[in-house]
């Protein structure tokens, strides 16, 4: 080899090796310009005007002292239930062997233990009052009421209404921080709203939305439904929160979501506000739920019932029956019509015309416009108090008796459950599983004797139900499947 080839070889990795720098040095040149390209690109294309700005910053503003506004009004609520269970402290009490020859022979021992519940709800009153969910404070020993200025109260309980879900309680305590009602009747969609409560106990939380839709009903969720549907985040906890409008008035309580998961999917409802303040004046004025009743049946007129009866539309709602005496046929209603207006308001469906009703004062005359015969008719009708009889007692005593719920035995109770003639009582609707009668009493039971005092209706359990004393061990008189027996439960 020659020497000068000797020389070219050893300066090949030096030469190699500068091409390669010269490379990555062109290459990072080229992409530093490209990115220094795309830099003034996207900062040109992310300019927001001033006018934008200014916009967006008086919309934060804006929500942020709505949200300051009614924070104060809400407040959260924990209630405590105690729950007794059954069992043996025998260490053999639970061996097959010994269970063979001994069966529950084994002496019980009951224990008690408390479940507690997280919710929220709104001062509707300086002097106190506190609208929330009755399914956040049903069945509680204990509620527990904190303000936003973490002030603690033990709440008392005013009324519960389980057909709206709504309850009232009160706390001790005066110039509170109260909210005003809005109109939820004046509600659109596409509004602004904001949900405030304390969902899995998180204090104050505040989410906003519009309102998705109102006049939801066969959600399923209470037998009164008429709700405002809305895309504010509501999560477990918010129950009994506030809904409210721009203007910071309360126009819902937040109560139920639709969900596969149990958490937030978009879809929350609340009751609307109109509906509340109704239930609530009735409660703290009455004790009671005071409601319209028109004493009708009804159904939808669907297609195939609009072609039998003649009809042009299926518009409206068809009476399938109407009440002996009731309001209804004293003013004239019939069989086979249908009902176009109620006191001037569109009949949309059945659940628009009966909470129409049921919201309307007793004693009230209203005009109801129909079909007959292919004929309009207006009639006017004094709508009646639902009657007693079609109410349900839930009452809760602090004794062997408290959870359970009762109703006056009808004519259609009877029918349906195929309960004699002879048989006289209140039926058995509801136990909750705290109650002590839990695994004695059962639902459907008519209960025709209580210590051997004869009750027919809800007025004459109350009345012997109330002076029961908490240890005092109780004879019921009940017809079960085709028979009657004596039960009875022991106080121990």
């Amino acid at each position: 080899m020659h020497k000068g080839e000797d020389m070219i070889l050893r300066k090949k990795p030096l030469v190699i090796a500068t091409l390669f720098t010269l490379a990555g040095l062109i290459i990072g040149l080229t992409i530093s310009s490209h990115f220094n390209f795309l830099s003034q690109s996207y900062s040109q294309d992310v300019t927001i005007s001033k006018e934008a700005i200014d916009i967006l910053s008086k919309t934060d503003q804006a929500i942020s002292e709505l949200a300051e506004a009614v924070r104060p009004s809400v407040v959260n609520i924990s209630s405590t239930k105690k729950e007794r269970s059954s069992g043996t402290d025998h260490p053999f009490s639970n061996d097959p062997f010994f269970k063979k020859f001994f069966g529950n022979a084994f002496p019980k021992k009951h224990q008690e233990h408390k479940r507690s519940g997280l919710g929220s709800g709104v001062i509707v009153d300086e002097k106190g009052y506190i609208l929330t969910n009755n399914h956040v404070i049903q069945g509680a020993d204990e509620i527990k009421v904190k303000l936003a200025d973490k002030r603690e109260f033990k709440g008392k309980v005013i009324g519960t209404d389980q057909k709206t879900d709504i309850a009232v309680i009160k706390v001790d305590a005066h110039d509170l921080p109260a909210i005003h009602f809005g109109d939820s009747d004046a509600l659109k969609v596409g509004e602004t709203v904001l949900a405030v409560g304390n969902p899995f106990g998180l204090n104050q939380t505040v989410t906003s939305g519009i309102v998705s839709a109102t006049g939801r009903a066969n959600v399923g969720i209470s037998d009164y439904e008429d709700f405002i549907q809305t895309d504010a985040a509501i999560n477990p906890g918010n129950s009994g929160g506030a809904l409210v409008n721009i203007r910071g008035q309360l126009i819902g309580i937040n109560t139920a979501i639709m969900s596969t998961t149990g958490g937030y999917q978009g879809i929350g409802f609340a009751i609307p506000s109109n509906m509340v303040k109704a239930v609530m004046d009735s409660l703290i004025k009455k004790g009671k739920v005071v409601r319209g009743w028109l004493g009708v049946s009804i159904q939808t007129l669907t297609p195939d019932l609009a072609n039998q009866f003649n009809l042009k539309s299926n518009e409206g709602i068809l009476v399938g029956d109407v009440v002996e005496d009731g309001p209804a046929e004293k003013a004239g209603i019939e069989r086979g019509d249908v009902i176009l207006e109620f006191d001037g308001k569109e009949v949309k469906d059945i659940t628009t015309l009966r909470n129409m009703v049921a919201d309307t004062i007793p004693d009230k005359e209203v005009a109801i416009k129909l079909i007959r015969d292919g004929k309009p008719k207006t009639l006017t009708v004094k709508i009646a108090e639902m009657p007693t009889e079609t109410q349900k007692l839930s009452k809760r005593f602090e004794n062997q008796l408290k959870g359970v719920t009762v109703e006056n035995m009808t004519p259609s109770l009877k029918k349906n459950r195929n309960i004699p003639k002879r048989i006289t009582g209140v039926v058995v609707t509801d136990i909750s599983g705290d109650s002590p009668t839990a695994g004695v009493l059962r639902t459907d039971d008519v209960i025709m004797e209580i210590n051997k005092k004869k009750i027919h209706t809800i007025n004459d359990y109350e009345a012997v139900v109330s002076k029961i004393n908490p240890r005092e061990n109780i004879l019921f008189l009940v017809y079960r499947k085709n028979t009657t027996l004596y039960i009875t439960l022991s106080a121990d």
